[in-house]
């Protein structure tokens, strides 16, 4: 906004010109000096906010931009081809365009077992519109176990940070890992082998492990009420009571759904994984509206546990 400012000019009925121009100097200066207190606390003001959380990306969520097809980032994408890496099987990036705000947390997704990048290609533009870099994986083989999808999950992050076309773009200290059904599973292993991870999603996850104390990364679990191959029972229930009750945790039940419902655009899963991901990637607290109070069983949760963020 521009600024405008306005004069008189004395006048003789207000007095000899001298004298107007007198008493006008001191309260002039006053009114200047009041200005420039008031311009100086409001930047401070905003400095201090920026420099409170300088990583707040995109406008001031709502209702509406979480759960939206897409958010305020135009999007670009780019191959990684399995023969130019190793330790997992290349994939696809997908960043935003611009870099006027600066740098982007980043996240890892891996597929189910005997499943593709294909699968979970829907978090790809749907995460990075809102302002992540998110790198979809396929696995050495789509056979290969939750600990080994773990290990690849962290080998991706690994080569999105140091080595990809994107690597510039990307936070190396703002990571964190998602992923489906074994894909999800290896995301806990992801998440036990390394603490300094910010944020983990299981997806309908299954593993045979079915205890994570050693788990130090914020974890959203979300499961299937309809889940027959990873029946919420006996893993994504489990998963979250091991988790240690001082972490944040969350466990949100999808209602009417089943263990392939994450390879479909899902606004539930969706908004939840963007306000999870922004709160403890971002540290953004502007998404804590979307977690606290929790939310409540609706027509797609079933279920919800998990408590407010802990602040700090």
């Amino acid at each position: 906004m521009q600024a405008t400012s306005q004069s008189s000019t004395p006048t003789p009925e207000n007095g000899p010109v001298r004298h107007r121009r007198r008493s006008r100097g001191p309260l002039l200066g006053v009114l200047a000096s009041a200005a420039a207190l008031a311009g100086l606390a409001t930047t401070l003001s905003g400095g201090a906010n920026a420099a409170q959380n300088p990583h707040e990306r995109g406008p001031a969520p709502t209702e509406a931009s979480v759960t939206a097809p897409l958010g305020p980032f135009a999007v670009s994408r780019t191959t990684v081809s399995r023969s130019s890496v190793s330790g997992f099987g290349g994939g696809t990036i997908y960043f935003p365009t611009s870099t006027e705000q600066g740098t982007f947390g980043a996240v890892a997704i891996a597929p189910g077992f005997t499943a593709r990048q294909s699968s979970i290609a829907w978090l790809g533009p749907r995460l990075a519109s809102q302002g992540f870099v998110v790198f979809t994986i396929d696995t050495n083989t789509t056979s290969d176990r939750p600990a080994s999808r773990g290990d690849q999950l962290l080998a991706a992050l690994d080569f999105l940070t140091k080595t990809s076309s994107v690597r510039s773009r990307v936070d190396s200290t703002r990571l964190g890992v998602m992923g489906h059904s074994m894909g999800g599973g290896g995301a806990l292993e992801a998440a036990k082998d390394r603490p300094s991870l910010r944020a983990a999603i299981p997806l309908t996850a299954w593993n045979l492990d079915k205890s994570w104390p050693e788990v130090r990364t914020p974890t959203l679990l979300v499961g299937a009420d309809g889940d027959t191959i990873a029946p919420v029972r006996s893993h994504s229930e489990p998963f979250f009571q091991s988790l240690p009750s001082s972490l944040d945790r969350a466990y949100l039940e999808l209602n009417n759904a089943n263990h392939f419902t994450p390879n479909r655009p899902n606004t539930t899963i969706a908004k939840n994984s963007i306000s999870w991901l922004k709160r403890f990637i971002d540290n953004d607290t502007r998404y804590e509206q979307f977690l606290c109070p929790p939310p409540q069983p609706s027509p797609s949760i079933a279920e919800y546990r998990g408590e407010c963020p802990h602040t700090g």
